[in-house]
């Protein structure tokens, strides 16, 4: 039923959401067992946003029945529909990374306190990724009507849970299904900064910031090797290291090839905490730029998944 045997990793992560959301939901526990329980829920549901980007890019059944019925199931640990992760993301930042026409550029946020730039991203680029979703599901209605009716099904499996639980239990509803879906959506598209500020978007190689460590990698399903990810979108993440090595390692800024995630997160916004372009020299923050649209309008060539969506449409 896979296309990857390494996938098995990918079903017993979102296994361990399913126990531990409902473990924790029914035994709503107080004192240590509150915080530990919230934030080891938090960080699965946002491994399990990681898998949805990795499930939009490359489907991990053979068949696209059971890939349909997977978003739905990954829809509610992700607390967004699955599809709807297309526009804002392949559509959006892999077409356009880091222009006028990507939603979640980097230079939007523009404080001299790097670590502010990073807390204020997700606010910042969230309208406009919001818009540009909205704009897109529109069109989509009629340009693809098999993906639309995907999304709809997504939502409805998804808002109709959260009513269901807002009904029973309207505070261990926000505890423990709203806030780790919030700390999620924020987690993995803040990630995003890490990934591509202070990088050049006109080098081949060099777009893209790289975690390399190996126990990052293995929660995260080698999710750090963005630069390969970018060259190839749709390839499988469990082949992301060895391509890495093959066709990106020789040609990158070293500096690009962060070893850990928590030293860079350290540098980065604590200390010293300043703005670098990604060889260590001055920031060089562009103009700002408003945003332009990428989704066509009436009369204008019909949008085409690409950028790893194979199974999406």
């Amino acid at each position: 039923m896979l296309r990857y045997p390494a996938d098995r990793r990918t079903l017993v992560f979102i296994g361990a959401w399913y126990v531990l959301f409902v473990a924790l939901y029914a035994a709503d526990p107080s004192g240590w067992g509150f915080w530990l329980g919230l934030v080891a829920l938090a960080s699965l549901s946002w491994i399990c946003a990681v898998i949805t980007h990795n499930t939009v890019h490359c489907p991990i059944f053979l068949k696209k029945a059971h890939n349909r019925v997977f978003q739905v199931v990954l829809t509610l640990t992700y607390g967004h529909p699955v599809s709807a992760y297309v526009p804002g993301h392949n559509l959006s930042h892999h077409k356009f990374t880091q222009t006028a026409r990507d939603a979640m550029r980097t230079t939007k946020v523009r404080s001299r306190f790097n670590a502010l730039n990073l807390l204020l991203f997700f606010p910042t680029v969230a309208p406009a990724i919001v818009k540009g979703e909205r704009a897109f599901v529109q069109a989509m209605r009629t340009q693809k009507p098999a993906w639309f009716k995907q999304l709809r099904i997504e939502q409805a499996f998804f808002f109709g849970v959260s009513a269901l639980l807002l009904v029973v239990d309207w505070r261990r509803a926000l505890v423990w299904w709203y806030v780790p879906h919030l700390w999620a959506a924020w987690g993995i598209i803040s990630i995003n900064y890490l990934q591509h500020d202070g990088c050049d978007e006109t080098d081949p190689y060099n777009h893209s910031r790289n975690f390399v460590g190996r126990l990052f990698g293995w929660f995260t399903f080698n999710n750090g090797y963005h630069s390969i990810h970018h060259a190839h979108p749709g390839l499988h993440w469990s082949l992301l290291p060895e391509a890495h090595a093959r066709e990106i390692a020789p040609h990158i800024n070293p500096a690009l090839d962060a070893p850990s995630i928590a030293v860079y997160v350290f540098k980065a916004f604590i200390w010293p905490g300043k703005r670098r372009w990604h060889d260590g020299g001055a920031y060089r923050l562009p103009p700002k730029r408003a945003d332009e649209t990428w989704v066509p309008g009436p009369g204008q060539p019909k949008v085409a998944f690409s950028m790893g969506a194979e199974g999406m449409d």
